[in-house]
C-alpha cells in the first residue's frame, strides 16, 4: 500500500489516499507546540548510531517522564548508563557472541523504592554476586551497592534484558532493554550462516512495549494497584509512539527518548542488493501482530535461535518477551520509472493538477511525481516544475522522489494513543530509489 506518491483526489478517496490524509492531518495536529519534521531528514536509521558497544557496561536506575504525541506524559522507570541522564527504552547493548562481558547493576534513584535486578532471557550461565538473593536472580536496592551479572553470549541473535523482580510492575515501568549478539569477525551478518548478510546501514530494532498510565500513576504517587485491572492506552515502538516514531534520532523534543523507528530500504530492480535487517523485540505483556504494508519479509531467527528453514510472511505475531529477526528487501517489481528513466508512469498517465489535490495544513507527503526517484520542488503559480504545481506555501515532506508505506499493528485498538488514532504501535517504511550511477545520492541518509 504506497503512502506517498498517489495524490489524494477530493471524489475517488481510496484507502490509501485515506491513511495519506488522515496522516497529513494528525502530524501537526499531534505534534502541538513541536516543530514540523520530515522523516527525510532523518540520520542513518541503524543500529550503529545508537549501540552502546564494549564488554563491560555499568547501569543505574533512573526514574522521569515519556512525552506521547496527545500531549501526556508517563512516569517511568530505566536503566542507564552510570552519569548518564534518563532515557526510554535503556541502552541497547552490542556485544560480540564468545566474549565475556558483565553487567553492573546499581540501583540509586530515589524514586525507584524496592530492589531492582536484571536477567538476560536465552543466555546461558548467568552469574550474579552482590546485592541479596531474589526470586530469579541477585537483586539490589534501594540504596548504595552494585550487582554483577557475568556471562558469555554464546549465540548470535536479538535478546531482551529486563528486571528480574516484580515483573508485572516493574518491566511494564520501563525496566527493559535490547541486547545484540553479532556473530564474531562477521557485523554484517544477523548469524554465522552468511546467507544472514545485510546492510549495515539498513538494520533497525523495533522494540515494542505497552503503557497503562494508572499503573505508571500508582508508582508515582505510592498507591496499591490491582494488576488484574490493567489496560493497556499507549504502546510505542523505541520508546514513542506514532507519529513521534518516525522523527529522526535525538530530536530535541523528544530528549529522554532518543530512538527513532523509521524504516529505511532501497529499491532494487532485482535481488542482488543486501536486504535491511530488521530485529522485532516485544518487552510488553500482550503479542503484537505487526505488519508492513506492501511487502513481505523473511524470518530468519527467533529467541536468538537461527532458523533452519527460514519462511516468507506479511504479518508476524510477536510473542510477549518474544524476538525475532527478519531480512527486508524491496524489489522494483512495478517497474517504475527510476530517476525518470522510462519507462515513467508519469509519460503514461494523465496528470493531475493542484485542483485535484487535498492538502490538510498545507502538508503533503507527495513527491509532484508519481515516478520513484522523480521529486517536484515547490513552485510558483503558473509554473510547471516536473510536470506539477504545488501551491506556493505548501510544505512537502519529500527529500528525493521517496515513497512511504505504513508499518503497524494489526490489533487496531493498539494503532491509536489514548483513545485517538492513528497513533501508538506504528511507524513508517521509507523506499528509496538505488543510488545513481554519478552525481549525489538526494536520498543518502543523513
Amino acid at each position: 500500500m504506497m503512502f506517498n506518491q498517489i495524490p489524494i483526489k477530493k471524489v475517488r478517496l481510496g484507502l490509501t489516499a485515506l491513511i495519506v490524509l488522515l496522516v497529513a492531518a494528525l502530524l501537526p495536529a499531534m505534534a502541538v507546540g513541536r516543530p514540523k519534521f520530515a522523516p527525510a531528514a532523518a540520520p542513518a536509521e541503524s543500529l550503529g548510531d545508537i549501540c552502546t558497544e564494549g564488554a563491560t557496561f555499568d547501569l543505574e536506575t533512573r526514574t522521569g517522564h515519556l512525552q506521547t504525541p496527545d500531549g501526556n506524559s508517563v512516569f517511568m522507570w530505566t536503566y542507564a548508563l552510570a552519569g548518564g541522564d534518563f532515557q526510554i527504552p535503556s541502552p541497547i547493548l552490542c556485544v560480540e557472541e564468545d566474549t565475556p562481558i558483565t553487567i553492573n547493576l546499581t540501583n540509586n534513584d530515589p524514586r525507584v523504592t524496592e530492589p531492582v535486578s536484571l536477567i538476560f532471557p536465552g543466555q546461558i550461565g548467568v552469574t550474579a554476586t552482590g546485592g541479596t538473593a531474589g526470586l530469579f536472580t541477585n537483586e539490589i536496592g534501594p540504596g548504595p551497592g552494585t550487582v554483577s551479572y557475568t556471562f558469555t553470549p554464546t549465540e548470535p541473535g536479538t535478546y531482551l534484558y529486563e528486571s528480574g523482580t516484580n515483573q508485572h510492575r516493574q518491566v511494564e515501568m520501563g525496566l527493559y532493554g535490547a541486547l545484540i549478539v553479532r556473530p564474531a569477525g562477521a557485523p554484517d551478518q544477523a548469524y554465522a550462516d552468511s546467507s544472514t548478510r545485510f546492510d549495515p546501514e539498513r538494520e533497525v530494532l523495533l522494540l515494542i512495549h505497552d503503557i497503562d498510565p494508572d499503573l505508571h500513576q500508582a508508582v508515582e504517587r505510592n498507591e496499591e494497584y490491582d494488576i488484574t485491572t490493567k489496560h493497556d492506552r499507549y504502546w510505542t515502538i523505541n520508546g514513542r509512539s506514532f507519529p513521534d516514531s518516525i522523527a529522526p534520532n535525538n530530536v530535541p523534543w523528544l530528549p529522554a527518548q532518543p530512538y527513532g523507528a523509521l524504516v529505511r530500504v532501497n529499491a532494487s530492480a532485482n535481488n542482488n542488493t543486501l536486504p535491511a535487517l530488521i530485529r522485532y523485540v516485544n518487552a510488553g505483556l500482550e503479542n503484537h501482530p505487526f505488519h508492513p504494508h506492501g511487502n513481505h519479509m523473511r524470518v530468519i531467527g527467533r529467541d536468538g535461535r537461527p532458523l533452519s528453514l527460514p519462511f516468507d510472511n506479511f504479518a508476524t505475531t510477536i510473542g510477549s518477551g518474544q524476538t525475532y529477526d527478519l531480512l527486508f528487501r524491496w524489489v522494483n517489481v512495478e517497474n517504475w520509472g527510476i530517476g525518470g528513466a522510462p519507462p515513467r508512469i508519469a509519460d503514461q498517465v494523465t496528470y493531475p493538477n493542484n485542483i485535484n489535490l487535498t492538502l490538510k495544513d498545507g502538508v503533503t507527503w507527495y513527491s509532484g511525481d508519481p515516478d520513484l526517484g522523480v521529486h517536484a520542488t515547490n513552485s510558483p503559480p503558473g509554473t510547471n516544475q516536473t510536470n506539477f504545481d504545488f501551491p506556493a506555501d505548501t510544505t512537502i515532506f519529500n527529500q528525493c522522489g521517496e515513497f512511504y508505506f505504513p508499518w503497524h499493528s494489526h490489533a487496531l485498538n493498539e494503532f491509536q494513543n489514548f483513545d485517538e488514532g492513528f497513533g501508538g504501535l506504528a511507524t513508517l517504511v521509507r523506499v528509496d530509489p538505488p543510488p545513481p550511477a554519478s552525481g549525489p545520492d538526494l536520498c543518502a541518509p543523513r
